[in-house]
């Protein structure tokens, strides 16, 4: 009786102490980095588990020439003609004050460089406290950072456009104009870590003497060199997605440094045909599978989007892969392929518990299979992950629950 008695003073004391906030900063990562490494070692697959619906693919689909009228829409709006941008051997922009980013938190650390940029004075964890609360939340997504300047950052505004090239990040820095890029990279480490993640990454110069950029990266440091090789092999597990922000008043020549990327439907045509052509050259691509499943996403093709998605699946994708990226969730949903969504989403709360957009299309599926009461379950964890991710929130609106 003592020692119980003993164990729950000691227990309740070690409880009130973790509340303190500076040992909560300091003590929560720490707990989450030992809980994925005992994750890891509970399900110790490096690749993302293959689609039921894609077990009965014996050889790779014959890649087409090209997108046909029955793969994308149509475009038929006029695209501008750019006018040509003289790009300098090297430019150099001035460098944001750094900061080095906190637990899982690259996007708003990046983000905040980039407004830092042009003047803003705020720092990641006020842009963290909107997208992601819980430093457990291991991404956030370009839409989510975009969401953030349109809505907290005043006199700026953000895009994006994917299928980026590198002639087409110089444009942007010759006018003065950093760069947020994603990429992938590779974490060497004798535990289940050990793999393939992806990165945040905020260009701000370039050398074609050298063939490099000069970047901020906020986990490693300020002014970092990647080479147009290691970028453009890094860039292609994210569809070549660039982001960038502008003052509102003075945006710049958009029409001259994007050219028909201008238009978001034509960005989208020709990242699909760019994710074709390099399925082409090589149809082991997975990454070029991914891009082309997301590409005919955008334009709800979904049963080939989904037949891509299976392709890039079989190949072998990264088991972190579907932490950042969500589109096969739903392709196959609405392709009809609930137990596929159920599979996928498990295989990645199994090593991610604090993925909301997991949580979400698992929701969907339970919805979709009669199970109103899990869905309702996984749309309020969605919520504890992120108690400001809207589509959670619709979700429970849509069923007549309170969230």
């Amino acid at each position: 009786m003592r020692f119980l008695v003993g164990a729950t003073l000691i227990g309740l004391l070690l409880v009130g102490i973790y509340q303190i906030p500076s040992v909560k900063f300091n003590l929560e990562w720490r707990i989450d980095a030992a809980l994925g490494i005992v994750r890891g070692w509970i399900f110790p697959y490096d690749v993302l588990p293959t689609p039921i619906g894609a077990a009965e693919i014996a050889t790779l689909p014959t890649p087409e020439p090209s997108p046909t009228s029955d793969m994308v829409q149509s475009i038929s709006s006029p695209t501008p003609v750019p006018t040509p941008i003289p790009l300098p051997d090297s430019v150099m922009l001035p460098s944001p004050e750094w900061e080095k980013q906190d637990w899982n938190n690259c996007g708003p650390a990046t983000l905040a460089l980039a407004l830092r940029f042009h003047g803003w004075e705020g720092d990641q964890f006020e842009i963290s406290d909107l997208l992601k609360p819980d430093r457990g939340d291991k991404n956030v997504n370009i839409e989510e950072l975009i969401y953030f300047v349109r809505n907290r950052a005043g006199w700026l505004d953000a895009d994006f456009r994917v299928g980026g090239t590198i002639e087409i990040l110089k444009r942007f820095l010759v006018l003065g104009y950093p760069v947020i890029v994603e990429k992938g990279y590779v974490i060497v480490s004798d535990g289940p870590d050990n793999g393939w993640a992806g990165h945040y990454m905020l260009l701000t110069g370039y050398d074609d003497s050298r063939q490099i950029f000069v970047g901020q990266d906020s986990f490693i440091g300020p002014d970092r060199e990647i080479t147009y090789t290691d970028l453009k092999e890094g860039w292609k597990a994210f569809n070549q997605v660039f982001m960038y922000v502008y003052p509102v008043a003075a945006p710049a020549p958009f029409e001259s440094i994007l050219g028909p990327d201008f238009d978001v439907d034509v960005n989208r045509e020709r990242a699909l045909e760019r994710a074709q052509s390099e399925i082409e050259l090589d149809p082991e691509d997975e990454f070029a599978w991914f891009n082309l499943g997301t590409n005919l996403l955008y334009f709800e093709r979904y049963p080939k989007a989904a037949a891509a998605y299976d392709t890039a699946l079989t190949l072998g994708l990264p088991w972190r892969f579907t932490r950042y990226q969500f589109g096969p969730y739903i392709a196959y949903f609405h392709s009809g392929r609930t137990a596929d969504v159920l599979a996928l989403t498990e295989a990645t709360l199994q090593r991610t518990a604090k993925a909301e957009e997991a949580l979400l299309w698992r929701g969907w599926a339970h919805y979709r299979l009669g199970n109103v009461v899990a869905a309702i379950e996984d749309f309020r964890a969605a919520l504890v992950v992120n108690p400001n991710y809207l589509d959670a929130h619709y979700a429970l609106e849509y069923l007549g629950v309170g969230s």
